[in-house]
């Protein structure tokens, strides 16, 4: 098991780390929508929150050298399911064909007050 963190990424707020990797898997604690050179949610909604925690996740594979081409999975939480549509159109963004598994559900509270957490598990090749 290996631990793996970065500082384009937010740094953990609690007793959890960034990624691990155990075996050839890369597991992401979710990634809510902090922007890590100011420690603030980036401003705007669903669309901007979605992009931001996106972008962590990916900050967070570079530091192995993946791309998200080596996502295979993906947990995306909400606060409001009829924020599907807009997160939907930023996640197309990120993902191109074979797109990972994905799981998408509304919660009723997130971190902070999050919109949208995100979480992958990629392979590495």
């Amino acid at each position: 098991m290996k631990v793996i963190s970065t500082t384009k990424a937010p740094a953990a707020i609690g007793p959890y780390s960034q990624a691990i990797k155990v075996g050839n898997l890369v597991y992401t604690s979710g990634q809510i929508p902090i922007d890590p050179a100011t420690g603030c949610f980036v401003e705007g909604g669903i669309k901007e929150q979605t992009r931001q925690s996106l972008t962590n996740v990916k900050a967070i594979l570079e530091e192995v050298g993946l791309t998200m081409g080596n996502v295979v999975k993906t947990m995306v939480f909400m606060a409001d399911m009829n924020d599907f549509a807009d997160m939907n159109a930023v996640y197309a963004e990120f993902f191109s064909e074979p797109y990972p598994a994905r799981s998408a559900v509304a919660v009723k509270t997130l971190p902070k007050g999050a919109l949208v957490e995100i979480e992958v598990v990629a392979e590495v090749a």
